[in-house]
């Protein structure tokens, strides 16, 4: 009887534990989007949006964590300067994708949905997003690490990291960390 007690004593305190991490990470994931929010409101559009949200974004999003997975396994092949480069680069390529989505003035409706904790220090927030009158199912998955910090978005299903792993996964088996850095690159280019 006294195991049991235990037993069910361990897992309230895991359930209020859980329910205090997605409220926290929620509560991040709200103030990111709101102050996104304020910059489309009343930024102007291209280059200069991009700037706008790039202090935000850095904040509040795990460049590394998103870089390395978008990778993979290759990302083991990288130098420490390699990383660190390849890093810089897809930040830079997903601020301004991002940015480019949004039209000055434009505001969207978000719904926040009930978050879920597929594992210790995850979080996964669904919402329901209206924007320019389409609707769009946008799920944000954050980790703790130290703070709340988004490490990918799926869009409708589609995992941004795992779009970007399928493009990087043939980079790095035709040519390694070079391929890799030289295709973001390009991209900055053309962006």
């Amino acid at each position: 009887m006294k195991n049991i007690f235990f037993l069910l004593l361990g897992l309230c305190v895991g359930a209020m534990t859980s329910n205090a991490s997605t409220e926290a990470a929620e509560a991040n994931l709200r103030s990111t989007i709101d102050q996104v929010l304020v910059v489309t409101k009343k930024g102007k559009g291209g280059q200069s949006m991009a700037n706008q949200l790039t202090p935000i974004l850095v904040r509040h999003m795990c460049f590394e964590s998103m870089t390395r997975r978008a990778v993979g396994p290759g990302w083991r092949q990288f130098t420490p300067e390699q990383k660190a480069e390849a890093t810089k680069l897809f930040s830079k390529l997903i601020i301004r994708n991002y940015s480019k989505k949004f039209t000055p003035g434009e505001l969207a409706e978000i719904e926040f949905l009930k978050p879920s904790s597929p594992g210790a220090g995850k979080v996964e927030i669904p919402t329901k997003t209206v924007y320019k009158g389409s609707r769009y199912n946008i799920t944000y998955r954050l980790e703790d690490r130290g703070s709340w910090l988004i490490t990918d978005i799926l869009a409708e299903g589609i995992s941004f990291v795992a779009n970007y792993r399928a493009q990087f996964d043939v980079l790095v088996r035709k040519g390694g960390a070079v391929a890799v850095i030289a295709s973001l690159k390009q991209s900055l280019e053309r962006t």
